[in-house]
């Protein structure tokens, strides 16, 4: 026995070469789906077998192999007809854990993911590739959150083109696309062109596309309209960020818990440490006019950027600091709050010295990520306690999720989450 698995496309037998066509005319059985097996409508001759679901299909198939040994006692061969590259997201996978490999042989055409970056003249080596349904939305998810450069989606019945628009307004991100939709490719009804993100909805596609993500220019300009913006809660994307490293922004959902935490009061001195790129010094500066905050950021790119979007949102109570904690804050005016973003290593020597600085009654709000992360937050903490009484501390495990729409229902997107330390003295509530 030999299954041939052979990749067709919308150009039909036109598209196969003369030796796949042969291969084809010995072929005892032919399966694919309806469109596939249209293509072949001319090889009335040989039966075939309609894929519809993939299991059902698979079973049927072993049926029918053993029931054609069974009356012929010869070795069939199988015509295996799947979209591009049996190989790329198709079902070449799932037949090579079902079959000896000696009994399988790939033909693969074009993709049409290669055929989408082609007709864009764009390379695609570097391009992360995924298929998404509602196991994988995930993957997509966190490329868009890492800011990946080009991205290929596969879209799908349950996810076409207007869930993924949903899908990166609801994130907000910092990293503008251009969004791209190629339907029908290789077809006579081929139609590759952008289309603007905000109003995807207005547009018809084709069953047959897929989605393509390319860098665009930001979307923001150099001044927004402060007369517009919400008192607490700026939107993300209006922030200045860094697109190698999008994560550094702090969420709004995340930003307002954080300024909940840090208890704000009036003519307060603040230290935003590890603060790039400025969001929460932005949000504290608009907040209280009269307080002094510090932007303390280890990196001159994260300084421009702290100071960049203080411009933009034309704040003149920042004080951008570029230097390394903890020796830098040896430098700074007393604290009556303290903001750690993404704590480093080292810190509990930096908590040490930040617990020292820190006037009566304040408080110092961490944000941490990984476990190590607490864990090391906690033993120090715990260990303050024990010398120093008048020490207590709070947790906030934060699981956020923000909705977007999938057609006529609803699904949710997580926030990253983390967990919000809250270091404070006795004398804050006495």
């Amino acid at each position: 026995m030999t299954i041939h698995i052979i990749g067709i496309n919308l150009d039909g037998l036109a598209g196969l070469s003369d030796s796949v066509r042969r291969v084809v005319k010995r072929g005892n059985l032919l399966v694919g789906n309806s469109r596939n097996l249209g293509y072949l409508s001319s090889y009335e001759t040989i039966p075939k077998l309609l894929l519809t679901d993939m299991v059902e299909t698979l079973s049927e198939l072993k049926q029918w192999l053993t029931n054609w040994e069974r009356n012929y006692q010869t070795n069939p061969e199988v015509i295996f007809l799947v979209s591009g590259d049996p190989l790329f997201f198709d079902v070449g996978g799932l037949l090579a854990a079902h079959f000896p490999a000696d009994q399988l042989i790939f033909y693969p055409h074009i993709s049409p993911i290669q055929l989408a970056f082609n007709r864009l003249q764009i390379p695609w080596e570097d391009a992360r590739i995924i298929r998404v349904d509602s196991r994988s939305i995930d993957s997509l998810t966190q490329a868009l959150k890492e800011g990946v450069k080009k991205i290929g989606i596969l879209t799908s019945v349950d996810y076409p083109p207007q869930a993924i628009a949903q899908l990166i307004l609801s994130l907000d991100l910092a990293k503008v696309y251009q969004f791209w939709v190629a339907e029908n490719l290789g077809g006579e009804n081929e139609r590759v062109q952008p289309y603007p993100v905000d109003r995807i909805n207005n547009y018809q596609f084709s069953p047959l596309n897929l989605v393509i993500l390319l860098p665009d220019l930001p979307a923001i300009i150099d001044q927004v309209d402060l007369a517009n913006l919400p008192s607490l809660g700026i939107p993300d994307h209006l922030f200045f960020g860094n697109s190698n490293q999008p994560e550094l922004i702090t969420p709004r959902e995340l930003r307002i818990l954080a300024l909940g935490e840090l208890g704000l009061q009036p003519n307060q001195v603040v230290w935003d440490m590890q603060a790039s790129p400025g969001c929460l010094s932005v949000e504290i500066a608009r907040l209280f006019p009269q307080s002094t905050i510090y932007a303390i950021e280890k990196t001159a790119s994260g300084t421009c950027l702290i100071e960049q979007n203080c411009r933009r949102f034309q704040i003149n109570n920042v004080i951008s600091i570029n230097g390394e904690a903890p020796s830098i804050l040896h430098h700074l005016r007393t604290p009556d709050r303290i903001f750690m973003g993404i704590p480093d290593n080292n810190l509990p020597e930096i908590l040490g010295i930040c617990s020292i600085r820190l006037s009566p009654g304040g408080r110092i709000v961490v944000v941490l990520r990984t476990l190590e992360h607490i864990n090391l937050a906690l033993q120090w903490v715990k260990d303050k306690i024990t010398r120093e009484k008048h020490w207590n501390y709070h947790l906030l495990q934060v699981q956020l999720s923000r909705s977007f729409s999938l057609g006529s229902l609803t699904r949710f997107v997580s926030v990253n989450p983390v967990t919000i330390l809250t270091i404070y003295n006795h004398s804050l509530f006495s």
